[in-house]
């Protein structure tokens, strides 16, 4: 589903943009808008639920407990109120299922910008060398891996897949050969060869795993020399890899720290990225009663996650998207923060502030005047 979507919806939103704008940094940022337009809907179903939930539940907690406590030797009677206690406030899963609907198209999104022309694309084939007189029992299943669509002109792409007839369990001694091809089987050599600039985007070849196990040509034949596992990667540029956007220097560039020297463009990303997820959370609170833990956590949570991705590899593209899409997210919690609340969940959200507010005036100290304070008590001064 995720390869369907990715081909048949993203990349021809892609192209169209593109096609407006002659640059793939501008078309990464107006996808990202118009999926996160596309999926309001059900995004605005979590924050709706989300926030509801936040004031609903102290008191849900509390009832569930009374019921639990009151029927707990009659179960129907049990789960008749608990069910009523539900159509009153509403499911803590209702957020959940506009998530679960919208993952599909998101990882669609993701593994997009994670491919061509965004980035160059890796073909991983993972083999099995047996010894020579134990191939013979096995009994050949044909593998391919995933398809990807692989941008040789701007407007010019077609999905290729790696190909092993004969499967990645193969004998020592033997030899085969791994076949990039279209869908329909065209060779992919021959299909690039119908374009002027196809010579770029030649796959490379290399062992990722195994080097003394195997041995690969530049066609993709594989040389089997001992028993073991190993891996072949065949890897084809990015149309747009190398190409820059604003402060970017490279779409496709992966990692903070490479080579001894740091990508300031991708901490940069990264940094927006924790901002801008704090910002959401900082938005998501708006209004609410003070949670000393939430705020904690608040806090802790963007920073424990863009410190992960310093350190995880991602493609300079794939965090500008999720900057933008954190942007849209902080936006559509903001105006979502000033929807009006049923009357039964603002009656709870203003009792819970009044008492914030008793309970923060109990522990203001009381000022005493000098005609109150005991005789060895110090004055105030004046």
């Amino acid at each position: 589903m995720i390869g369907y979507i990715s081909d048949n919806l993203l990349i021809p939103i892609l192209d169209f943009f593109y096609g407006l704008v002659p640059s793939y940094g501008l078309a990464i940022v107006a996808l990202t808008i118009v999926i996160r337009l596309a999926l309001f809907p059900l995004s605005a179903g979590s924050i709706r639920s989300a926030r509801r939930m936040k004031i609903a539940q102290p008191v849900m907690q509390k009832r569930q407990a009374e019921i639990k406590s009151r029927y707990a030797n009659n179960p129907q009677k049990q789960q008749e109120e608990l069910g009523k206690l539900m159509g009153e406030f509403g499911s803590p899963l209702a957020g959940c299922l506009p998530l679960l609907v919208q993952m599909p198209i998101l990882f669609a999104l993701f593994a997009t910008l994670r491919g061509s022309p965004f980035a160059d694309v890796p073909y991983l084939v993972n083999l099995k060398i047996l010894p020579s007189d134990q191939i013979a029992a096995i009994e050949p299943k044909p593998f391919k891996t995933a398809k990807h669509s692989i941008f040789i002109t701007e407007k010019d792409h077609f999905p290729v897949i790696a190909s092993l007839p004969g499967g990645t369990k193969i004998g020592a001694g033997d030899t085969v050969n791994i076949s990039l091809q279209t869908p329909n089987g065209e060779s992919y050599n021959k299909a690039i060869s119908r374009y002027e600039e196809g010579k770029k985007f030649t796959p490379n070849w290399r062992v990722a795993k195994g080097e003394g196990l195997v041995k690969v040509t530049s066609d993709g034949t594989v040389n089997a020399i001992a028993p073991g596992d190993a891996t072949i990667e065949a890897k084809i540029p990015g149309l747009a890899a190398k190409s820059g956007f604003l402060f970017i220097k490279a779409l496709g560039q992966v990692g903070f720290y490479v080579n001894g020297s740091i990508n300031w463009d991708i901490a940069i990303l990264v940094g927006g990225f924790g901002l801008t997820l704090l910002l959401s959370q900082i938005l998501s609170s708006q209004g609410m009663p003070a949670n000393p833990q939430q705020s904690t956590a608040n806090k802790i949570t963007p920073i424990m996650i863009t410190g992960m991705f310093l350190f995880f590899p991602l493609p300079a593209g794939v965090l500008l998207y999720m900057v933008i899409a954190n942007i849209f997210q902080a936006l559509q919690t903001f105006l979502l923060s000033k929807e009006a609340l049923p009357d039964n969940l603002q009656k709870i959200l203003d009792d819970q502030l009044a008492q914030q507010s008793k309970t923060a005036l109990a522990s203001t100290p009381a000022i005493i005047s000098d005609s109150e304070r005991l005789p060895f008590e110090p004055k105030s001064k004046k």
